[in-house]
């Protein structure tokens, strides 16, 4: 049984961490501009122009506040601090029910 419950537990920690991909993909791939047009004859025979030269652009444009990001990771020290008592807890009384029995 407890294999069953670890293989559980893999799984839908591997269905999580696609269903996060699966919604940050869009987002990350997105992009609202086109690249440049490639000057005629690239194809077929070299082009002797110089290269048509693209502007740089900032890659994260606006961004998240600092107090947000302070937020959450409190909130996930919060959440980890209380995952780590629940689970040695639980250690603690299998432990204590592994020596009585």
């Amino acid at each position: 049984m407890t294999r069953i419950r670890r293989l559980a537990a893999a799984l839908v920690g591997l269905a999580g961490a696609l269903l996060a991909f699966t919604t940050a993909a869009p987002a990350a791939f997105a992009s609202g501009q086109r690249p440049p047009p490639l000057p005629s004859g690239h194809i077929h025979q070299p082009v002797h122009q110089p290269p048509v030269p693209v502007p740089a652009h900032t890659v994260v444009i606006g961004g998240m506040p600092g107090w947000q990001i302070a937020l959450i990771v409190a909130g996930a020290a919060l959440a980890a601090a209380a995952v780590a008592i629940l689970v040695d807890r639980a250690w603690v009384a299998r432990k204590a029910h592994a020596t009585t029995a």
